[in-house]
């Protein structure tokens, strides 16, 4: 399982907000879906309100990216962002068979160690 983590180190004290989204992908195929990745990722972490990610992928390409955010504005600003967009175009047209994306507020969190 390829995984990608550096909320937990970095994330504020609750309340905040997490976007889980889960994904199918279509096939094993990439046609630039690393790229575009990175690409959202790098640009999320640019965005006012960006607090941290999870990400985590396995071998029948099933994903869990989950992105943390001070708020529902900046929630709604990242999804209306025009790259973003494009992205979230491609994704339904070409990359995922399915997806959900799911927005919940955290009340708390624990952590080990």
């Amino acid at each position: 399982m390829n995984q990608s983590t550096d909320a937990h180190t970095s994330l504020p004290q609750p309340p905040y907000y997490a976007v889980i989204f889960t994904s199918q992908r279509t096939s094993e195929d990439d046609a630039g879906y690393a790229a575009m990745a990175d690409r959202m990722e790098q640009l999320a972490r640019a965005q006012p309100g960006f607090v941290g990610i999870d990400s985590t992928k396995n071998s029948s390409g099933f994903g869990i990216t989950v992105s943390y955010w001070d708020s529902l504005d900046s929630i709604r600003a990242w999804h209306s962002n025009a790259e973003h967009q494009v992205a979230q175009l491609r994704g339904k047209e070409q990359w995922y068979e399915s997806f959900q994306l799911h927005v919940s507020k955290v009340e708390r969190n624990y952590a080990f160690p």
